[in-house]
């Protein structure tokens, strides 16, 4: 077996700040906390412990995919969705651009980054040929 390229190193740096990101943010709407609820509130939600516990789960679900190989791809797909739509309700809200709306974007960029990095079958289905490096 070779040894792992910079490439596949520099996407698992990725991959890991990705995950590390996913995990906290899915993490913390699982308890009731206050300034969840409070910040769901301020985007236009409806005061609901059930809605945080039911996004976080939702982001955890698709992180699990996300970090199962066979099915990474579609986990960073499904991420990606996600993120649409909290860039979406960022819009809605009328944040500032570079620090709540653009932030989905910046995820999402650490994210594929990530995948594209580590796994060669993904940059294949995406891109339908082999860079220089998969040898």
């Amino acid at each position: 077996m070779s040894k792992p390229s910079a490439l596949i190193w520099s996407g698992r740096m990725f991959t890991g700040l990705a995950i590390l990101f996913w995990v906290m943010d899915g993490a913390i709407k699982l308890p009731p906390i206050k300034p969840v609820i409070d910040n769901l509130h301020g985007l236009g939600f409806g005061i609901t412990d059930a809605l945080a516990r039911g996004l976080g789960l939702l982001q955890l679900a698709c992180l699990a995919l996300y970090v199962i190989p066979r099915t990474s791809l579609l986990g960073a797909i499904l991420l990606t969705g996600y993120l649409g739509g909290a860039i979406a309700i960022q819009i809605r809200a009328d944040n500032p651009l570079f620090t709540h709306i653009l932030f989905g974007c910046y995820v999402g960029i650490i994210t594929w980054v990530g995948l594209l990095l580590r796994d060669r079958q993904a940059r294949i289905a995406l891109f339908g040929a082999q860079t220089r490096s998969d040898g």
